[in-house]
């Protein structure tokens, strides 16, 4: 894991090392005048420092669960939901990629053949039925191609799935509260705080996204969220489910999920609401289903009751 570790740091560090080589030999090249000698020097230096830097790309892909250092892309999404967002994303650079290459054709296409010195009177030319209908015609399509995919991922989104769990989480100044109801198994609650102090922390709870008690539910099963805030707005939020949902006052919100892999998932309130705003993390803990009950026996005899008139305790979700 240290070897691991190492050679993710190294990698990391060669995508801002690589930024450095290329604006040093940039700024060279300009300042001095450059030999055939210089030039092949300046050649190779600039292709190692690309390479470095597609390297580090390449390796600071984001990981599921939780950020990566230098990470260029999403996380690792584990529902198909978030694939379909993630792969529509994808879709989407590469078709602005190739309009702005297309633009960028034209402008030098513009440039080389109508320019002063090939063309010292200029054409008059105000209108060309071709082309008009093609500029038009042209962008309505592209937006076609693009809202098609993105209406059946927003149904999807909105219109969730048979519930097999339901999950209450109330958004508090500034910890998240969880509920499971007492038709499903459950009958308790408890809040879920920020692990403050790094001794604390477990090896594998990173620094401000570990919180002592988590949300726990079982893995391939649809798991709807009712997301609600105790005093002002929040936001319920978690890159690898691709969920985010805010808590209002007053308001019961709700998303959902089905995770497809097990493992700890974070995230975070992603609503600016106060001074404690980046302390309050959300874990969650997906487990086989067996994991799941046994957690779920243990549960109702440590957590606390619904009733508000009963002692508070807090869960131990491991």
């Amino acid at each position: 894991m240290m070897a691991q570790a190492g050679r993710r740091y190294s990698h990391a560090r060669a995508f801002p090392d690589a930024f450095m080589a290329l604006g040093h030999h940039i700024f060279r090249s300009f300042g001095t005048p450059m030999r055939i000698e210089n030039a092949r020097r300046s050649v190779t230096a600039l292709s190692t420092a690309a390479v470095a830097l597609v390297l580090g790309i390449n390796v600071a892909s984001a990981a599921a669960g939780q950020p990566s250092p230098w990470e260029t892309g999403m996380q690792e999404m584990v529902t198909e939901l978030g694939q379909s967002v993630s792969s529509f994303h994808t879709y989407l650079v590469w078709l602005i990629a190739a309009i702005c290459l297309f633009v960028l054709a034209l402008i030098l296409v513009i440039i080389a053949r109508f320019n002063e010195n090939k063309n010292p009177v200029p054409s008059k030319t105000t209108h060309n039925t071709l082309l008009e209908v093609a500029w038009t015609i042209v962008p309505v399509l592209i937006l076609v191609a693009i809202a098609i995919p993105s209406f059946r991922l927003l149904r999807e989104q909105l219109v969730p799935p048979q519930a097999d769990l339901v999950v209450k989480a109330t958004g508090y100044s500034w910890y998240w509260g969880y509920e499971y109801p007492a038709d499903q198994g459950g009958g308790f609650k408890f809040d879920s705080n920020m692990i403050p102090e790094d001794g604390q922390r477990k090896p594998d709870q990173p620094r401000l996204l570990g919180a002592d008690n988590a949300m726990v539910v079982p893995v391939g099963k649809v798991v709807r969220v009712q997301v609600t805030s105790a005093d002002v707005l929040h936001a319920f939020a978690l890159p690898s489910f691709y969920i985010k949902v805010d808590a209002i006052p007053g308001r019961l919100n709700e998303t959902w999920f089905k995770a497809e892999k097990e493992g700890v998932y974070y995230g975070q309130c992603s609503e600016l609401c106060g001074n404690g705003h980046p302390y309050m993390p959300i874990e969650i803990r997906v487990v086989s289903e067996q994991q799941y009950a046994a957690w779920l026996a243990e549960a109702k005899q440590r957590y606390a009751s619904t009733d508000s008139s009963g002692p508070v305790k807090f869960a131990n979700a491991q």
